[in-house]
């Protein structure tokens, strides 16, 4: 399965928080990287580390032109944590990965599918649902 990362930010001691759109988050040490590979040495410096982003797409995280890292090993090799947001994702997400439409998701809630506040919540403009209530409804996902 494809684990598109949504936000990353670094941490201290070559570490970083990696999100995923799936609502997993994940901590990741960079600094076996840095120690077996000399392209990634360049990330002992603070500043240049402090500035990782999610790459175009969100297959991955970028420092600059040389230097980045695949969703997949970041998924694969990162320590899972629990976080107050584990289990939810936006519906932009949610759409992508189970292959729908984002009114599916509206009319779902309308017909009483996806219960508002148990399911599902709006934030604002965002909406969120949880991936126990996807996975109920619609099945494993498809991408």
């Amino acid at each position: 399965m494809f684990h598109k990362i949504k936000n990353v930010s670094a941490l201290p001691n070559c570490r970083l928080s990696v999100q995923f759109s799936e609502g997993v988050t994940k901590i990741y040490d960079v600094l076996p990287l840095i120690e077996k590979y000399k392209m990634f040495e360049m990330l002992k410096d603070e500043e240049l580390f402090s500035g990782v982003t999610v790459d175009v797409g969100g297959y991955g995280i970028i420092w600059n032109d040389d230097i980045d890292i695949s969703c997949d090993e970041l998924f694969a090799n990162g320590e899972k944590i629990e976080t107050p947001f584990d289990g939810l994702m936006a519906f932009s997400d949610a759409t992508t990965i189970w292959g729908l439409n984002e009114s599916t998701l509206r009319k779902a809630i309308s017909y009483g599918k996806l219960v508002n506040g148990v399911d599902v919540c709006k934030y604002g403009k965002q909406w969120v649902v949880s991936i126990s209530a996807m996975q109920r409804e619609y099945g494993m996902p498809k991408v």
